[in-house]
């Protein structure tokens, strides 16, 4: 979905102009990159968070040249999905195995795949 798939949406559930739609749909964008801009997190029931996350300085390589580049520290913006939305996203998914039933396996003799 794009941008502009998402202001049809929006314009299609009321009685909107396209322009109304975009307005909206630019205030919802603007007020998430706004708030982690200031460092604030958000959090939308049902559907997830947004928070920045810090990143440490480190030493990377250019994939076409191999010369080492020093990348400097930054925040990046990482959402996480709530639970409802892993629900939607995968429903009746596979549960993850329990720390109870990893308890039970040998290291040195994993069970066969």
């Amino acid at each position: 979905m794009t941008k502009a798939d998402l202001v049809d949406k929006v314009t299609s559930l009321g009685d909107l102009t396209r322009r109304d739609g975009e307005i909206i749909v630019e205030t919802l964008f603007d007020s998430v990159i706004g708030a982690l801009k200031s460092g604030d997190k958000i959090e939308i029931r049902g559907f997830g968070s947004f928070r920045t996350r810090q990143r440490k300085a480190r030493t990377g390589r250019n994939p076409k040249t191999g010369d080492k580049v020093d990348v400097p520290a930054k925040r990046v913006p990482f959402f996480k999905p709530s639970k409802e939305l892993r629900d939607a996203v995968n429903p009746g998914g596979v549960k993850a195995k329990s720390l109870k039933d990893m308890q039970h396996i040998d290291p040195h003799h994993p069970p066969a795949m």
